[in-house]
């Protein structure tokens, strides 16, 4: 019975491999798999032969397949794995007695079973390469950031107590740092759960598939205030975690929204109200019906002196308004009276989108003071009654920075939809497409810009908000710079006072053929601070066996990709990075007093396919939004498939890691380490705490104490990591996804707590849940 298995495994098996290894040869790919393929057959009908030469065939065929695995990746166990697993064990089954007796010597008196050394020999040989290959991992990159301070008395960018978090990013300047120092890489790992709090707000079987939540939590005196993904308002005590109040802002359910959820609410005090007197200060939540909501931060009531009683209505001057095409899933920022906020639009479901207007208004009154649309920058003024912004205008859905010393906001401005289509862009959309862009906070015209991507055709907006830091120079002044992460992988470092660059930037020479009547860039910037990767080869494709690896094979094959900013056409281009980017809303981290940055790379490829309208077929009634599967591109000659590039049995097809943490010395431009981050624990069917790398959305937050926070990855865990090495040094498991990035904050006692939003991520398919939870270490 274990020989017809064994015949019928080996013969199976050699069939696959030998039918798509002469697709992928006659592709121009490896060789390698028909070969096997060939063995393999040729063992199978050894063993039905009853001849021991299967073994030794075999034998050898491990031995050279052993040969061409480290020729391909070198020592790398999860490359090495992927290729030598299935071969492995198909040797461990013609080393079972059943199929060795079959093939034993059949003119024997007695019949014994055929020599295991042409196979044991082998096996044991790859075992013990395996054996070593864990003990090295040639993806890592060791080093050590600089631990003295450059800078004796930082900038933080506001006067936030040390003990506070006003901003998304603590302060106007986005860094993502706390200046308290109670928490260490020496007493981390007796952090412990001080309290936890569930919001109420789940997602439900009507919502979209991209209901997450990314909240991080503002701290104001005794109280956390917060936002969840249908937009409540809530405000908890940061001792206890109990509700302090709540509100609805009755968003509703709408299909037609392409995202539901909030990264977060903005606080402001007015400084000329009397204290107690009812909202002299602020909570201001956007929503993604396009409202802005002024309450009241002490009891949660609405605001009516601000806007229409309360409501400030982002739809108005809109050229086009469908419901749930426009919103804001970002806070929006104040400075010098003004409240400053983009908005979100729909990605690819039509030419007639609204536009990306930036605006500000009275922040006491909600009156328009100024406004910039990327589509018409030289008109600030604000629009007159009868007229509307111009449609589909690049946007801005992250999150702005500002420097109200010199009178700038920063804006990462996204693309012109379609994004894969560039017919008919306009000089202005040209110019401003995936851009950063410095306005002046007084008129709302544009001071600078720094495009990072020309004539963007990948979905490549600037998706960080971008971190303002004092970087102290050679000659010991102060140069103040902006530090702007790309989807790309590029970090810009720029002056912020004029947008020029402090780390050079160069242009690198693009692929071209884009389709007939569009053009691709002859040209592409890069910074010389880069997490890029390499360009993908066909020996990094990857499978948790040889066929699902062979089949990724032809696929890239089959694609189109001559590299980074390979255009999107018929046949289907594979881009990376990938949509979701190296680096995405999550921004990264700044230690603004050693002048050091962390953050997790994330590397994951996607696939684009441009589809002629006449082969989309009608919308149905139930499809809800998405940015993965078809993009309609309504009112477009094509739409497009996009999504992660995945093998069949549904990871990605390109090799680990998929996800990193990394440290950089920005002063040097250099990056110190990088290691791999996260498990595979939340992505397979068993609980495996391998650490592949794996990929993530959300961001980091850093600590004087020298401790990095972040959780994001695709399993359910919030991390420390020592800032100057990387190493991990501890972790808390969470009860559902943590896409959201950390903040800390002390209370009166001097207790340093850290807080976590966990609900998970709709598009990276995280269990999604409710909780905001804080740490500390245990009191003395």
């Amino acid at each position: 019975m274990t020989r017809i298995i064994s015949i019928i495994v080996f013969g199976v098996l050699g069939l696959v491999l030998l039918a798509g290894g002469v697709q992928l040869l006659m592709l121009g790919g490896s060789p390698f798999y028909l070969a096997a393929g060939i063995v393999l057959a040729l063992t199978a009908l050894l063993i039905a032969m009853r001849h021991a030469l299967a073994l030794w065939l075999y034998g050898l065929f491990i031995i050279l397949s052993l040969g061409w695995a480290i020729f391909e990746v070198g020592f790398d166990w999860w490359q090495l794995a992927a290729r030598g697993g299935l071969i492995i064990v198909l040797g461990l089954l013609l080393l079972l007695p059943g199929v060795r007796r079959s093939l034993g010597d059949r003119y024997a008196e007695e019949r014994r079973p055929a020599s295991a050394i042409p196979v044991a020999v082998p096996v044991v040989i790859a075992l013990i390469v395996a054996g070593f290959s864990m003990t090295t991992d040639p993806a890592d990159v060791s080093g050590s950031l600089p631990t003295e301070a450059a800078a004796a008395q930082p900038n933080y960018g506001g006067e936030v107590p040390d003990d506070e978090w006003h901003q998304y990013g603590r302060t106007p300047f986005g860094q993502r740092y706390s200046p308290l120092e109670q928490i260490t890489p020496q007493n981390v790992s007796s952090l412990k759960v001080a309290w936890e709090y569930q919001t109420g707000d789940v997602k439900g079987p009507d919502d979209v598939g991209e209901t997450t939540y990314q909240v991080t939590p503002l701290k104001v005196g005794d109280t956390l205030y917060l936002c969840t993904p249908h937009n409540w308002a809530i405000a908890i005590d940061a001792a206890t975690g109990k509700e302090k109040w709540k509100y609805d802002p009755n968003v509703g359910r709408n299909p037609d929204r392409q995202h539901q959820t909030c990264r977060g609410v903005t606080y402001y005090a007015d400084p000329a109200a009397p204290a107690g007197e009812p909202c002299a200060a602020r909570i201001y939540l956007p929503t993604s019906d396009a409202r802005l909501i002024a309450l009241d931060a002490a009891t949660g009531s609405v605001c009516t002196s601000f806007a229409d009683q309360g409501e400030l209505h982002l739809e108005a001057g809109m050229p086009y308004n469908p419901a749930g095409y426009y919103y804001s899933t970002s806070p929006p920022v104040i400075a010098r009276g003004k409240i400053i906020i983009g908005g979100a639009v729909n990605d690819n479901y039509s030419v007639k989108e609204q536009s990306g207007v930036i605006r500000a208004f009275d922040v006491h009154t909600g009156a328009l003071v100024w406004n910039w649309d990327s589509g018409n920058p030289g008109e600030t003024a604000p629009l007159p009654p009868g007229r509307t912004y111009t449609a589909n205008s690049p946007n801005s859905w992250s999150v702005f920075s500002v420097d109200e010393q010199l009178g700038l906001v920063y804006v990462p401005l996204g693309n012109q939809v379609p994004d894969q289509l560039g017919m008919n862009r306009s000089e202005n959309v040209e110019k401003y497409s995936s851009s950063i862009v410095a306005l002046d906070v007084d008129t709302g015209r544009d001071r600078w810009v720094r495009q990072t991507v020309h004539h963007d055709l990948w979905d490549m907006d600037v998706p960080a908000q971008p971190v303002l830091v004092d970087l102290t120079g050679k000659d010991g002044t102060a140069v103040p710079a902006l530090v702007g992460p790309t989807k790309q992988g590029d970090i810009y470092v720029l002056d912020r006072r004029t947008g020029e660059p402090i780390v050079p930037v160069r242009e690198n020479p693009a692929p071209g053929g884009a389709i007939e009547g569009d053009f691709a860039a002859p040209t592409q910037p890069i910074s010389d601070l880069t997490l890029r990767p390499p360009r993908l080869r066909e020996r990094d494709m990857w499978g948790i066996t040889l066929i699902d690896q062979m089949v990724c094979r032809i696929k890239f094959h089959q694609l189109r990709y001559e590299g980074q900013y390979t255009p999107p056409s018929l046949e289907g281009t594979i881009v990376y990075p990938g949509n979701f980017g190296v680096f995405n809303w999550g921004s990264v981290a700044v230690d603004p007093a050693r002048q050091v940055m962390f953050g997790m790379p994330t590397y994951l490829a996607f696939t684009s396919r441009l589809v002629p309208r006449d082969q989309i077929a009608p919308k149905g009634a139930d499809e809800k939004a998405s940015e993965q599967g078809l993009n309609r591109n309504e009112g477009a000659p094509y739409g497009v498939y996009m999504g992660p590039f995945l093998s069949p049995l549904g990871i990605p097809c390109q090799a680990p890691p998929w996800g990193y943490v990394a440290g950089v010395d920005l002063r040097t431009g250099k990056t110190a380490y990088m290691h791999r981050n996260g498990t595979v624990y939340d992505m397979t069917p068993l609980p495996l705490p391998f650490k592949v790398g794996v990929p993530g959305i959300g961001g980091p937050m850093i600590t004087k104490g020298g401790v990095a926070f972040l959780a994001a990855a695709v399993d359910d865990y919030l991390r420390a990591y020592d800032l100057t090495s990387g190493k991990q040094l501890w972790e808390a498991r969470l009860p559902a996804g943590g896409q959201a990035t950390p903040m800390s904050y002390a209370l009166a006692d001097g207790r340093q707590y850290v807080v976590i939003v966990a609900g998970g991520h709709g598009s990276v398919g995280t269990k999604p849940g409710d909780y905001v939870i804080a740490y500390a270490l245990p009191k003395q």
